[in-house]
């Protein structure tokens, strides 16, 4: 079940590969992430130290957090991979000049998990490209509608 998806990563970026990942998160993280209020639009994924973290990813607190913590909204929070992964990521974002994309964050067995691609950036040609692509499957849908009405 997603939570929240960031459907802008799909038109900046190529998206090769995809892997899914845990977050280290605090309490009152997972009661605001669960009530709706996160944000994956400005977000990105770093490799640090070989640990992989994810910055820019807006949690806004509940006003019922509790009153002993002040609630950080973007802080850098740290993603869960077995080490392999690790490595290969490490080696492809390093060497073939990859980019590491947020694309969503979903359930899984009650544990939230973040879906994450390996992407190139796309060029200004490659998005007008794809932009023609969805408008001219958008207009053959309505004509493939629109034609079998008026057979019937």
């Amino acid at each position: 079940m997603s939570i929240v998806d960031n459907r802008k990563a799909r038109h900046e970026y190529f998206i090769e590969d995809r892997f899914e990942a845990g977050l280290v998160l605090e309490g009152w993280e997972v009661k605001a992430i669960r009530a709706g209020h996160v944000q994956l639009q400005e977000s990105y994924i770093i490799v640090r130290d070989s640990e992989i973290f994810v910055i820019g990813m807006h949690i806004s607190a509940l006003p019922t957090a509790s009153t002993h913590i002040r609630p950080d909204a973007t802080r850098t929070r740290k993603l869960l991979l077995r080490a392999e992964e690790i490595r290969k990521l490490i080696g492809k974002v390093e060497q073939r000049g990859y980019t590491l994309v947020p694309l969503n964050l979903h359930y899984k067995k009650g544990r939230i998990k973040m879906d994450f691609g390996l992407g190139r950036g796309k060029k200004l040609h490659d998005k007008r490209d794809s932009s023609k692509d969805k408008d001219w499957k958008r207009e053959q849908e309505r004509l493939l509608k629109h034609d079998t009405r008026k057979r019937d």
